[in-house]
């Protein structure tokens, strides 16, 4: 990502990245949502080939203030969430968004349990420990494929780092790349999982954190979960714990990621066996 300031005066910014066939339809969702009035940059270059990479560029948006407070901030980021969704264009309309960014990915092609993480490139399939965490991704990707919910438009890395503000008014959302395609469930589910932090332990959201996540996104969509949407959205934000911690877990402690305890409380909440995630003789 680089910052230029073009002749006219007006500050850009470059971003370049592997090719993948997904971008086309992350630009799309993008040039929709920002022509839909959804705060976010200005895109000022569809995808465009440099060097066997791809490059975008959008308008520079300066990041004028501080967040809202942890108190407001789940039902301030849910209702934001809603908003991109309400106003994002039909799956049908926009080229695919497949594959989902591999800590959405339950839905992915992919030979195994595990899809390739971006981060690491490399094959997690190839670690089997800690086998627990295993055992709960098998089962919330089982549940997730099995619910029957229509796809729509979402944004598949809903955090902090992600989402500029000046105090309870929202000023941008970042990182078009992660642009997904999934039932509402999932992506209020993912949301609910991460919208404040995904790296440090004591930043990110409890239980408690995510159910209010939740019930304010159903009340800003006007709208009730049935107890299999509630579900898929406890199962779709356990994936990504999962799968973060099955990453940190090559290189760290996964339980800063994710800890049994609270792995069995969201197991629960998605409607599956918590004893997944119990101590058992692992060989």
């Amino acid at each position: 990502m680089k910052g230029l300031r073009l002749a006219d005066g007006r500050e850009v910014v470059i971003k370049v990245r592997p090719r993948m066939s997904r971008l086309a339809g992350c630009a799309v969702v993008h040039r929709a949502l920002w022509t839909a009035g959804f705060p976010c940059p200005e895109p000022l270059v569809d995808v465009q080939p440099l060097d066997g990479y791809a490059a975008t560029a959008e308008a520079l948006v300066l990041d004028a203030g501080e967040p809202p407070p942890d108190s407001e901030l789940a039902a301030l980021s849910a209702a934001a969430l809603a908003r991109l969704v309400e106003l994002g264009p039909d799956p049908g309309a926009v080229p695919s968004l497949a594959p989902s960014p591999s800590w959405t990915g339950w839905d992915h092609a992919e030979p195994g349990l595990w899809p390739t993480s971006e981060e690491l490139g490399v094959d997690l399939n190839a670690y089997p420990e800690p086998q627990w965490l295993a055992r709960v991704a098998a089962a919330v990707r089982d549940q997730l494929r099995g619910h029957a919910g229509d796809p729509v438009i979402g944004h598949g890395d809903w955090h902090p780092e992600n989402l500029s503000w000046q105090g309870p008014h929202l000023l941008a959302v970042h990182d078009w790349d992660s642009v997904i395609c999934q039932p509402e469930p999932a992506i209020a589910g993912l949301g609910a999982a991460s919208f404040l932090g995904i790296q440090d332990p004591a930043r990110m959201a409890s239980v408690e954190d995510s159910a209010a996540f939740l019930d304010a996104y159903q009340q800003a969509r006007g709208r009730r979960w049935t107890s299999g949407d509630y579900a898929a959205c406890w199962a779709a934000g356990l994936w990504q714990r999962v799968f973060d911690a099955k990453t940190r877990s090559l290189g760290g402690d996964a339980g800063q990621i994710l800890t049994r305890h609270e792995a069995g409380a969201r197991l629960r909440l998605a409607g599956l066996n918590p004893s997944l995630a119990a101590e058992m003789h692992e060989t």
